[in-house]
């Protein structure tokens, strides 16, 4: 498979991560798909230093695009057209008096690619190193079964064609003897008869020997196919339903689609040696033939079997998506548009060369419950399914552009049905219908994706969201629709590796025990044993946290958004715990040195904040711990969290600011935790002659402290603007904004 092929198949982590590459112009992204197998087949690490030879691959990516322009004129692809006439102007521009600068472009972005790839395979073998051996083992059983079957096709091809020449041989004399019947003697009549009633007594053994070892190849066949629908396939499937809430799992469908492939093969070979069996049974028969009596029987347990490998091998490879929720698929918005792609992992080089149209539609067999909402599919809801690469590439039909519009109805609500059911509860499938024909045989197949929740507005997607994380936590069955009319009890070893999931796809770190156990003591209260722990559905997304007006998961849901937009690198990099109660950072501050602080969660910000908390030790030894009220997106939107932390200042006494944060628990040096992090201001200010004033951040100490024994959990602080005159010399420092406006 070419190198572009392989990326476009990757998931879509690693195919933004493409779309970010090809942002230039100069080297558009539509270049590289219409010429990608020109493009891969040109050597440009050598012309990066080779002047003849960069002005020669120059030359030809122009007559290519050129090629490519012709080509669309022929098909009627008007803006395709005008696209390509652009991209050729621009590159003559950029690289008509340099063309090695193209060559080490074009270098460069193929590098990058082949990273990118790279990262697929390790992050492919990261997340299979735990159940590789019991992997390795199964499936190497696999391959020992489908190398049995294709040497089994073989020996009964061979057996065939031994039994046909047999055959021939026993025809030709048979009819010499009749021609010499008249001529012969009595005696030279029944010797002769003889002969050939030895022969056909031998024929008869060989046929039998013969629909033996058919009838062993189809029950071996059966067995493998078992192994794979059974087995490989459900499996794909459950680890589908894990990947579209997160899991680190393996869905490539290559290794089943060989499996599918060689199965559909080896029984197609089957098929027409069985429809050789039956010409031979024309020409020569008698009574009890076993290729009269058994044939028609194996010729049926091939149709039945090539029938269940064929329509179980019709998957749903890319559930539905919209485009700029790609963390988030099955949440899909009206009038919002959304891809999907089903697949089917039987590769016959024939049946690639034929139109197979699939076509999508919604709610096949929806419940029929009052007020429960029905939906048109709009856009090209009929694809035709091609390979994506003639060779290699499976056969798919890639639906990119899809839209639901809800059916109007004057009975009942949006959510009215009769379960129950609120709009972010309501399970609704898309199915794809196609017909095969191949071999005179006719499949209609038929697959459907996983049920999607439908919404129409934005402030529905984080519900929707929880709906899709607990269905597919919970249950593999696609046509129970109704499942959130009475959803099950969530075991906390279920729940907590899903929680998990939440941060390890949308960042670089996934949650640790303690920080799931913080969480657990959130949800169950403080106790030993939160593995036989329950959850309802309604504790987790739609009741009220104790004392909050929102959810627990939309509270976690806050704390995530939080992560990826302002505090990603700090997040990945472990400096922030995080997920901590009060109880257990009192415990870890109270024995560190003054100045030790961390970073954790607050739980009373329902769109997400972030604190920190240090110890002081009063004279008497004993520890004060002082946290400062949380940060939100309010906040951090204008300063980064490492400048807060950089300039954070306490009045001390008779109004003296000092630094309270020295060390990120346990013993890091604050700089030496967050300095890669720090923004430099003073490039370019040298010459200014005015001082600069900054606002930075002060927080009161209380006038008395309360003693350590009547503390609670902590005492907050709150911070105050100072504005201050400062030297050329502290340009350095930033601005620096309240958090408590």
């Amino acid at each position: 498979m070419s190198q572009w092929e392989a990326l476009k198949q990757q998931d879509t982590k690693y195919l933004e991560q493409l779309d970010d590459l090809y942002q230039d112009e100069n080297f558009p992204m539509a270049v590289r798909e219409y010429l990608a197998h020109w493009i891969e087949t040109q050597d440009w690490e050598k012309a990066k230093t080779n002047y003849s030879l960069a002005t020669i691959h120059y030359q030809n990516l122009l007559d290519q695009i050129n090629i490519q322009y012709s080509r669309f004129i022929q098909e009627k692809k008007f803006v395709c057209q005008h696209n390509f006439k652009r991209y050729r102007q621009n590159m003559q521009e950029c690289y008509g008096e340099d063309p090695v600068l193209l060559a080490k472009v074009v270098a460069a972005f193929l590098k990058q690619e082949k990273m990118i790839l790279n990262a697929v395979v390790e992050d492919q073998q990261t997340v299979l190193g735990k159940t590789q051996p019991m992997d390795s083992e199964r499936h190497q059983d696999i391959e020992q079964k489908i190398t049995g079957l294709r040497n089994g096709v073989q020996a009964c091809e061979q057996e065939l064609k031994f039994l046909e020449e047999q055959q021939d041989e026993f025809d030709f004399k048979y009819k010499t003897f009749k021609f010499q019947e008249l001529n012969s003697s009595s005696q030279q009549v029944e010797e002769e008869m003889k002969v050939l009633q030895n022969m056909l007594n031998i024929l008869d053994n060989n046929r039998k020997k013969v629909i033996d070892k058919f009838s062993e190849f189809l029950k071996e066949a059966g067995e493998l196919l078992d192994t794979l629908v059974k087995e490989e396939l459900a499996d794909w499937k459950r680890r589908q339903q894990k990947a579209c809430i997160g899991a680190p799992v393996d869905v490539c469908l290559d290794q089943l689609e060989n499996w599918f492939t060689a199965n559909a093969l080896c029984l197609f070979q089957v098929k027409r040696l069985l429809k050789k069996l039956e010409e031979l049974g024309i020409k020569l028969t008698y009574d009890k033939d076993p290729f009269k009596t058994q044939r028609p029987d194996l010729e049926k347990r091939v149709v039945t079997l090539l029938t269940c490998l064929i329509k179980s091998a019709f998957v749903v490879e890319n559930q539905p998506c919209m485009p700029v929720q790609s963390k988030m698929p099955l949440v899909l918005r009206t009038s919002s548009q959304f891809s999907v792609k089903p697949r089917l992992l039987v590769k016959l080089p024939e049946v690639g060369n034929h139109l197979i149209k699939v076509k999508a539609c919604i709610d096949k067999n929806s419940p029929n419950g009052k007020g429960y909402r029905k939906f048109n599919i709009l856009g090209t809801y009929t694809k035709a399914m091609n390979m994506m690469e003639s060779k290699f590439g499976g056969l798919c039909a890639d639906f990119r552009h899809l839209q639901l519009k809800e059916q109007k109805s004057g009975i009942g609500g949006k959510g009215s049905n009769e379960a129950s059911l609120i709009v972010t509860e309501e399970l609704h499938v898309i199915s794809f219908e196609t017909e095969l024909v191949h071999q005179e045989l006719s499949f209609v197949l038929e697959t459907c994706t996983l049920p999607v929740v439908i919404i129409s507005n934005a402030s529905q997607l984080l519900s929707g969201w929880a709906s899709v994380v607990w269905y597919n936590m919970l249950c593999s069955d696609p046509k129970n629709l109704l499942f959130f009319s009475s959803p099950p009890l969530a075991p906390w070893s279920q729940l907590s590796e899903a929680l998990s999931w939440q941060f390890s796809s949308n960042t670089k770190r996934h949650l640790d025990a303690d920080q799931l156990n913080m969480l657990a003591e959130k949800l169950f209260g403080a106790q030993q044993k939160y593995a036989e722990c329950c959850i309802t559905w309604a504790k987790f997304s739609k009741e009220n946290l104790p004392n909050q007006n929102f959810s627990f998961w939309l509270w976690l849901q806050g704390i995530l958004e939080l992560i990826k937009k302002y505090l990603e690198d700090i997040w990945n990099d472990g400096n922030i715990i995080g997920f901590l109660s009060k109880r257990r950072e009192r415990s870890l501050l109270k024995k560190m040195p003054t100045g030790t602080f961390l970073l954790r969660f607050s739980e009373s910000c329902k769109d997400g904040g972030i604190t920190f908390s240090w110890v002081e030790h009063l004279p008497n030894g004993e520890p004060k711990i002082r946290s400062v009220q949380p940060y939100t997106k309010n906040h951090l939107i204008n300063i980064p969290l490492s400048e807060i932390l950089r300039f954070y200042k306490v009045m001390a006494d008779e109004n003296v600011p000092e630094h309270p944060l020295l060390y990120l628990y346990p013993d890091i040096p604050k700089d030496e935790a967050f300095g890669k992090y720090y923004s430099d201001s003073q490039a370019g200010l040298q010459n200014n002659k005015y001082l600069r004033t900054r606002l930075i951040v002060v927080s009161e100490r209380p006038s008395t402290d309360i003693p350590a024994e009547e503390m609670v959990d902590e005492c907050h602080l709150e911070d105050e603007y100072h504005l201050e005159d400062i030297e050329i010399s502290d340009l350095m420092e930033l601005l620096a904004t309240d958090p408590l406006t």
